[in-house]
């Protein structure tokens, strides 16, 4: 299995490219965001998820691992292939996630490839994923609140994502852990 490639970008399409690597090619599809900030002749490296098929074996490429390990959580959804998760990833990461974050099917389905059912899947899948990568884009932005606060309500038998949401909408009076942690019980 490919992980890694580095190499001089040989040729560039609207889809992908051939990276040329000790006198091979190697056709590689990117992101479009990926694909505007890069130049042929420009030395390159990418982290690869390489899909094999019966009849193919197509390279997919990656500025950072973090976005590979993305595309890996997107592809092991029933229902999306590489291409969609591509596709997927050619929106701003911030809002995927908040779209996910806040159950937002709507921005989801703008998504070329995914419908309604798809969009409730990848919520579903990746909300507790996202919780548990360590990326400042997936803090409350209205409010800090204890992770003491969500550990108890855990406690209670809560999943992490649900604190947050109702976290979000604690009124600004109440400081207390105590308060909050009650509000909480009671609205979610």
């Amino acid at each position: 299995m490919i992980a890694f490639l580095r190499g001089a970008i040989f040729k560039k399409t609207d889809r992908e490219i051939i990276l040329e690597c000790g006198n091979i090619g190697y056709f590689i599809f990117l992101t479009k965001n990926t694909l505007s900030q890069i130049n042929e002749n420009e030395e390159k490296e990418f982290f690869i998820h390489q899909n094999l098929r019966e009849d193919s074996s197509e390279l997919y490429g990656f500025i950072t691992f973090e976005e590979l390990i993305f595309f890996k959580n997107l592809i092991n959804i029933n229902g999306i292939g590489p291409k969609v998760a591509l596709e997927i990833l050619n929106f701003p990461k911030k809002k995927i996630i908040a779209a996910i974050c806040n159950d937002d099917t709507e921005f989801i389905c703008k998504i070329p490839g995914i419908g309604a059912k798809t969009a409730k899947r990848i919520i579903l899948e990746l909300k507790d994923k996202i919780d548990a990568e360590p990326d400042e884009e997936y803090q409350s932005p209205t409010k800090e609140i204890d992770n003491d606060i969500i550990e108890a309500l855990q406690k209670f038998g809560y999943q992490k994502h649900k604190i947050k949401k109702i976290l979000k909408r604690i009124p600004q009076n109440l400081k207390k852990a105590e308060d909050i942690i009650s509000y909480a019980l009671k609205h979610i």
